[in-house]
């Protein structure tokens, strides 16, 4: 729960809550940590995998847009910085 509420940059009470609210609605659900017995990894379902295909689909539209609003070259600029700043 730690790593993915510092990787979204949320609380982890936040990150617990919402975990909470997806493994209520079959989206998620907890595995035991094979490499740590006191943690938990959280995993998708099939219910969830199924929407995968339209978050990829809006993904796509979502960075053509901004490839035409901004051209290829400011949109390079953006991803790049963006990209920097996640992983950070």
């Amino acid at each position: 729960m730690g790593e993915l509420a510092r990787r979204s940059r949320l609380s982890k009470q936040t990150m617990t809550t919402m975990v909470r609210l997806l493994e209520r609605d079959g989206l998620v659900r907890r595995v035991p940590d094979p490499q740590d017995g006191r943690a938990s990894r959280i995993v998708l379902t099939a219910k969830a995998r199924r929407f995968e295909p339209v978050a990829e689909q809006t993904l796509d539209e979502l960075g053509s847009l901004a490839r035409e609003r901004l051209g290829h070259q400011r949109f390079a600029v953006v991803k790049n910085a963006l990209k920097e700043w996640i992983e950070t």
